[in-house]
């Protein structure tokens, strides 16, 4: 999908690129900078400040107060009807606060759709504003995140989850064993 405007934000876990329309963010992924050939656009969309203030803010740790971190932004993902109900779900996963692929289905009102569900997260359009970082297997266990299974347990230590990941048991490489 092409998008009008595009913005890379350093972070510390890596580049963000993030697209959308003049008004709204439609896009937002970490990406390898020798992958991401793309520049950034000429003209700033209304976004521009506050999605780089608010992506400061949650790396700096500024979401570990009381309250938790809540991105304020203008979002518009472009997905089916099945997936925006999904990413809607998604969003009232709380900072703080894990839940699995049959929590999310059971939200949506379809206990016998987690394998989508499933599907529907790994193609969230907008990370860490639609918080899919927060998914996790039912058994307890990290499952496969898009931008790699270290960078989603860095996420979730970000957000001030007790992961011990020296007694973690790598199965594979996208899943690990929480303690």
């Amino acid at each position: 999908m092409s998008y009008p405007y595009r913005i890379t934000v350093s972070s510390p876990l890596g580049d963000i690129v993030v697209q959308g329309t003049q008004t709204h963010i439609q896009y937002l992924k970490f990406v390898l900078p020798e992958v991401d050939k793309e520049t950034d656009s000429l003209q700033l969309p209304d976004w521009d400040n506050s999605c780089r203030k608010q992506l400061d803010q949650y790396f700096l740790g500024e979401h570990l107060s009381k309250k938790g971190f809540e991105f304020i932004l203008p979002i518009d993902p472009q997905g089916t009807e099945f997936q925006q109900r999904v990413w809607q779900a998604l969003g009232d996963v709380k900072h703080g606060v894990f839940a699995s692929y049959q929590q999310l289905a059971l939200n949506i009102g379809n206990t016998n759709a987690v394998r989508a569900v499933a599907s529907a997260n790994a193609r969230n359009p907008i990370w860490l504003i639609i918080p899919c970082h927060r998914i996790i297997g039912r058994d307890n266990t990290l499952r496969g995140y898009a931008g790699g299974i270290e960078r989603k347990a860095k996420l979730l230590q970000l957000e001030n989850h007790q992961l011990d990941l020296t007694r973690s048991v790598m199965i594979n490489e996208k899943t690990k064993i929480l303690s």
